[in-house]
């Protein structure tokens, strides 16, 4: 099974919240989500852990993408702009620094007129297990 189809149906609460990942590269993934009425928060505006569930997704896809299984140890965000039902969101995640053990990524999230809506920075534990292995 490819990894994009392993994260895509396996990640059932991102499954649910509508976020899918769109493609995978050497150091690069992207994940993207439409704000609908069940993602708002008491304000109307998209809440956080919608937008940090698109991110994380996308975090996972790089993190894992270069074959050995790697966890999240640790991931900061920052909510830079709202983002209303309609809006498209893409997460486009890099590889900043591929460490055999500890790499380091960051994640950006953009809407569909390229206003930056988030941005994460994630640190990672990568193992000696081969992906292929759990998909």
């Amino acid at each position: 099974m490819l990894l994009q189809d392993f994260l895509n149906n396996g990640d059932i609460f991102a499954l649910h919240a509508g976020a899918q990942i769109t493609e995978i590269g050497d150091g690069y993934a992207l994940a993207q989500m439409t704000v609908s009425d069940y993602h708002l928060n008491a304000g109307g505006v998209c809440q956080g852990g919608a937008m940090f569930t698109l991110a994380d997704l996308a975090l996972a896809a790089v993190m894992n993408g270069r074959g050995q299984l790697t966890f999240s140890l640790e991931s900061t965000i920052s909510f830079l702009h709202h983002a209303l039902p309609g809006d498209v969101l893409t997460a486009e995640a890099r590889e900043l620094l591929n460490h055999h053990k500890i790499p380091y990524y960051q994640v950006q999230v953009h809407n569909q007129r390229g206003e930056l809506v988030c941005a994460m920075t994630g640190l990672a534990y990568r193992t000696n297990k081969e992906v292929d292995s759990v998909c």
